[in-house]
């Protein structure tokens, strides 16, 4: 359905989608200098772009870990104990960076959603822990 209040041409409507492509898919800016990305990062964006998140390493949040554990594992997931976890985030192809820590956690545990998880791992990563 067509709207006359329309600012913009198809062709340039097309030629905007495919700009935003590989943002869309990737998950984080795929240009080299964040000037030239078609939409710049806003200030509440998470830190994705900066490289793969580390838990215990710096200031890592519980949600930024949940973020890209939540990317990896989806909702089906859930339930379940690290091995099966480290299972599923190895075939969705997560930096080592993100299974070794879950691949640490007691074996005998089980958690209900990323959030548990999350607070786990960072909990495991921390360095008096």
């Amino acid at each position: 359905m067509e709207r006359g209040s329309n600012r913009l041409s198809a062709h340039r409507d097309e030629e905007m989608k495919h700009e935003l492509q590989g943002l869309l898919r990737s998950g984080h800016p795929t240009r080299a200098e964040e000037w030239h990305d078609p939409e710049p990062v806003a200030d509440d964006d998470p830190t994705v772009a900066g490289g793969p998140v580390r838990p215990g390493a710096g200031s890592t949040t519980v949600a930024a870990v949940r973020l890209e554990l939540a990317r990896s594992l989806g909702r089906t997931s859930f339930p379940a104990g690290p091995r099966e976890l480290v299972g599923v985030l190895r075939e969705q192809y997560a930096p080592d960076t993100l299974v070794e820590p879950v691949e640490r956690l007691p074996s005998d545990a089980r958690y209900a959603n990323a959030q548990e998880l999350a607070e786990a791992v960072v909990r495991s990563a921390a360095p008096d822990a």
